[in-house]
């Protein structure tokens, strides 16, 4: 990768090459460039979104092709680990100069402290700052990563490249494990960047704040001005208009066969009537070879020419169904998860949680209830779900589920990575035959082949879908189902896919996540806030936390 300084920022690749090991393609021959300004890059799930960020970074190498970027790069990957025994001025790298600092201040006027300072004179205020800007103002420099949130972990990552300012800025979806009140701090951030900033997410509320959004889509690239709204406005647009050009290729398609059979039954008349005449004798016999072949040289024309056209209106209609997006929905049938209204479904008596979190007095989740469960980062939603699916023992108290009930974590972790995908679902429903856990499975767009996949080579996308269908497919069919940050990691078709099956979910729901357009999208009919306590509020009062912060 080429970096060129002192120019306008930017980044452009150029004849862009990479596949993985195995030989699968990602990019061939990409041709992509970023000016200054905020752009959101979306794309299905295994696009290769990420990918084109990390070999920005130089996290990968490209098969071929060239990187150049004018400016420093700054990267904020996907999954942040650090190291818990780092202290907190030291993830920010700001640990020598500050040392430095501190030891011109005692008196020790050493020439490699002011070497180590240069001109970074207020970097502790700057720091400070920053971390002020993000929420973190209550952290502090010396403390240690293992004394802060995962949340707060990510913060300081962002932190840490803010204070370095560089000139371009990469954020591989950094709103995963943040609560509401540290995306609003996010948020913030994204729309003060004035360099280039391309920022992978399937968060709505970050997308609305881009400049413009690019679309990764089958190795290519192609661009839309505006936010999030403008770019479905724009995309409904262009679906109508390739849904008409589908309707009309169809059209002339199906016009071209019927012509050409049409031909082909006159050209067949035609040579049942030569060859009558020609059994007839009626006329000399060197003309009736001429005329013969004639008729074959202009039967073989028409019905070239016939082919012709047909071939052509087949590629038009190959190319207008390739102009219509297919990405598909989960539909699906689940009448046995309903729950009577009123029935008990979940009772909470007196429950203390592991790490502080209680649940004042008695809880009780009755009928087909859909409950948000919304709280900051360390709050204990988690823990209160664990609690519910009795993996983890209560402090005091008790939780008591009445009806089967059904765990998705947020790290996937219910499909055994070495049984293909219809094989986990036939350890979920062991009753069922393998027949109907097909039939089924089809319905979550696993169909023929991809049901033998072994969910261990699952993309994203896919390894969400199979763990989904492994729970809702369960016998006996869960009537409590519970979600932990469900949308992390999912593109916004898979997104979609989760709302439309939860539509046809008819059971008791608890969703814990930050991301509030899906908690919205799902018909939740109560709302309940964990800070300390466990308690009622309302979509207001949570849009109203996060902006008060």
């Amino acid at each position: 990768m080429s970096t060129f300084p002192g120019s306008s920022p930017s980044i452009t690749c150029t004849s862009l090459d990479f596949a993985w090991p195995d030989g699968t393609e990602v990019f061939d021959s990409l041709q992509v460039s970023f000016a200054p300004g905020r752009t959101g890059l979306i794309g299905v799930n295994g696009s290769g979104k990420s990918t084109l960020l990390k070999l920005i970074a130089g996290e990968l190498t490209p098969g071929a092709g060239i990187i150049r970027t004018a400016g420093d790069v700054g990267w904020l990957p996907q999954n942040v680990t650090l190291d818990t025994e780092l202290r907190v001025d030291e993830v920010l790298g700001i640990a020598g100069t500050r040392a430095a600092l501190h030891a011109i201040e005692s008196g020790d006027a050493a020439e490699e402290h002011f070497t180590a300072v240069g001109d970074d004179w207020d970097v502790e205020e700057r720091a400070v700052a920053t971390l002020g800007e993000l929420g973190l103002g209550h952290i502090g420099l010396d403390r240690t990563i293992g004394e802060v949130s995962g949340g707060e972990s990510v913060l300081l990552r962002l932190a840490a490249l803010l204070l370095r300012r560089p000139a371009v800025l990469l954020l591989d979806e950094p709103t995963n494990n943040l609560d509401l009140y540290a995306r609003t701090r996010l948020y913030s951030a994204v729309e003060a960047w004035s360099g280039v900033l391309v920022v992978v997410s399937h968060d709505r509320e970050l997308l609305e704040r881009v400049d413009q959004i690019a679309d990764l889509r089958g190795g290519t690239i192609t661009w839309y001005g505006g936010n999030l709204s403008a770019y479905e406005e724009a995309l409904a647009v262009e679906q109508e208009a390739a849904e008409r050009m589908v309707r009309a290729a169809e059209a002339d398609f199906k016009r071209q066969k019927r012509e050409l059979s049409e031909a082909q039954m006159k050209l067949a008349r035609r040579v049942r009537y030569g060859n009558k005449m020609y059994a007839q004798k009626r006329e000399p016999k060197i003309i009736m070879n001429n005329r013969k072949r004639e008729a074959q040289v202009s039967a073989g024309k028409h019905r070239i020419m016939h082919e012709e056209k047909l071939k052509e209106a087949k590629e038009r209609l190959d190319d207008a169904v390739d102009a219509v997006r297919d990405d598909d929905e989960i539909r699906v049938d689940l009448p046995y998860t309903a729950v009577p209204p009123g029935r008990s479904v979940l009772t909470l008596s007196g429950l203390e949680l592991r790490y502080g979190a209680r649940v004042e007095g008695e809880f009780e989740l009755r009928g087909p209830e859909r409950i948000a469960l919304v709280g900051r980062n360390g709050a204990g939603k988690t823990t209160l779900l664990r609690t519910v699916r009795g993996e983890l023992a209560p402090v005091a108290g008790e939780a008591t589920v009445h009806v089967p009930a059904r765990f998705l974590p947020q790290r996937l972790d219910v499909l055994d990575e070495t049984l293909s995908v219809a094989e986990n679902v036939a350890h979920a429903a062991p009753d069922a035959d393998n027949n109907r856990i097909r039939a089924r499975l089809a319905r979550f767009l696993f169909r023929g082949a991809r049901a033998d996949q072994p969910a261990g080579t699952l993309s994203g996308g896919e390894r969400f879908r199979a763990a989904l269908a492994a729970l809702l497919l369960a016998e006996p069919a869960p009537q409590l189902l519970m979600l932990d940050e469900p949308t992390n990691n999912l593109d916004m078709s898979s997104v979609r896919q989760l709302t439309t099956a939860l539509d046809s979910y008819q059971g008791a729901l608890i969703v814990a996540s930050h991301d509030l357009p899906f908690l919205e999208s799902i018909g939740v009919t109560r709302w309940l806030l964990l800070d300390g306590e466990l308690r009622d509020t309302t979509v207001e009062e949570v849009r109203e936390l996060m902006t008060s912060v």
